[in-house]
């Protein structure tokens, strides 16, 4: 199976921080705590990374 990346669409993230709740190992809010940032893009999906982007209100965290 090949592997699946995580990318964040930062131009419509709106900072909610859900992706941060659900999932701290993998995500983060920037510095200016304003949009969510990768801390690790080499994370294996897990069901964890898989309900953020579920939980994602502007919808802009996506699987490849």
């Amino acid at each position: 199976m090949p592997s699946r990346y995580i990318i964040i669409d930062v131009y419509e993230c709106n900072g909610c921080g859900s992706c941060v709740e659900i999932c701290p190992e993998v995500f983060a809010m920037n510095d200016e705590g304003d949009k969510a940032i990768l801390l690790d893009s080499d994370a294996k999906i897990t069901d964890k990374i898989e309900e953020a982007v579920a939980y994602c209100a502007q919808k802009c965290i996506e699987l490849d």
